[in-house]
């Protein structure tokens, strides 16, 4: 599944290919670091809390997800 790229996301290419595990992580990276609120929303915070370990994101965008997912789990 090919998706067209927000310019302000990712600048390099035009799509996409949500198919190819790389390039689906890849994505999921440059979303959570550079995606607007309505970008982060569209994500499956599932498949974001699998691969987290995965995205090498910078420390304080990790922290909060991290954050974010050992709140949502303790509450569960």
């Amino acid at each position: 599944m090919d998706t067209d790229i927000p310019r302000y996301i990712v600048w390099s290419i035009d799509h996409v290919d949500l198919d190819d595990p790389f390039q689906r992580r890849w994505w999921l990276r440059q979303v959570l670091m550079h995606g607007r609120a309505e970008d982060i929303q569209k994500l499956d915070f599932d498949e974001i809390e699998s691969v987290l370990d995965q995205l090498r994101l910078p420390p304080a965008i990790d922290r909060l997800w991290r954050s974010y997912f050992n709140n949502k789990n303790e509450r569960q």
